[in-house]
């Protein structure tokens, strides 16, 4: 049982033949009733890749945005072969326009996207959502690819909502200069710079000397604004802090249960994030920050018509 179904609204699936009728409901909306309408969006992706092998994702939605895409390939009779499945929530937003290398996993037919975004200050692993296109591109020998985007989202089975800093308009513009700032020290630092790097490491030894002297008086949480970092030993997921912006609820056409759906602001990069209330302690509301551990996908964006 795939630990993140409940982020999507399936934590009373417990038991195999429960989610062995959602995986083949996927199948049924996506492959068998294709022309059938809904409000639910259900899709399928197709491609010959490199070992001639048709490969293909089903997704359907279980909530307007979130749902379960089942990957598998096609027998030469036209018969699906399932091999897995993975809860996704499609994100809107784009987070990021780096580049991204792509790697399989050991394990199974699934990749990881590493985005070396300079915002966030460490290097972005996350599940790819969309193989698909990837397949045909490398079937193609059109790998790699240059100037594709990214869209990322996350879901989350544990999370809480805090208040926010207070800024004033003031304080809010010099934030935002100093950050313009820093992403262009980090830029430079990049591109080998050794004045930069040096910029830098002084300002990272002030910032340390000021948290370390107020620590002692004021909370840690109302002098970190937003975070973003790894957590775990698995590597696409993140324990972050970011600022709502957007936020609504919705509820699973198949179980009832209620999720929250926010955009966050996280050090300059915006991501959705899926929770079920449930795993939500507090009243998400715009303004405030979530404080979370997210299992972070990815969108890429291919720019190659394919």
């Amino acid at each position: 049982m795939h630990r993140y179904l409940r982020a999507i609204g399936f934590g009373s699936v417990k038991k195999r033949d429960e989610l062995q009728a959602l995986i083949n409901e996927v199948i049924e909306n996506t492959i068998m009733k294709s022309d059938k309408k809904s409000e639910y969006e259900s899709s399928k992706a197709i491609a010959l890749d490199k070992e001639e092998r048709i490969y293909a994702e089903l997704y359907l939605d279980f909530v307007h945005g979130a749902g379960i895409c089942v990957r598998g390939q096609f027998s030469m009779d036209n018969t699906f072969l399932y091999e897995y499945y993975f809860p996704y929530l499609r994100g809107n937003n784009i987070s990021s326009n780096e580049d991204i290398i792509i790697e399989r996993h050991a394990e199974k037919e699934s990749y990881a996207g590493v985005c070396d975004d300079i915002k966030v200050g460490v290097s972005l692993i996350f599940y790819m959502q969309n193989i698909v296109p990837y397949k045909k591109l490398n079937a193609l020998n059109l790998l790699p690819v240059k100037g594709t985007t990214l869209i990322l989202s996350a879901l989350s089975v544990d999370g809480k909502i805090m208040m926010p800093i207070i800024k004033n308009e003031k304080e809010k513009r010099r934030i935002k200069k100093a950050t313009s700032e820093r992403n262009q020290l980090l830029a430079q630092a990049r591109m080998g710079d050794e004045e930069a790097i040096e910029s830098l490491t002084l300002e990272d030894m002030d910032t340390y000397t000021t948290i370390s002297r107020k620590i002692h008086k004021e909370d840690v949480f109302s002098l970190v604004d937003t975070y973003f970092m790894p957590y775990g030993v698995e590597c696409d997921q993140y324990s972050i802090l970011g600022e709502i912006t957007d936020v609504h609820s919705d509820k699973n056409r198949i179980s009832g249960e209620e999720v929250f759906f926010m955009t966050l602001e996280c050090n300059e990069l915006t991501l959705e994030v899926c929770i079920n209330k449930e795993d939500l302690y507090g009243e998400p509301a715009v303004g405030r920050r979530f404080k979370g551990v997210v299992w972070l996908q990815g969108h890429v964006n291919f720019p190659t018509e394919i």
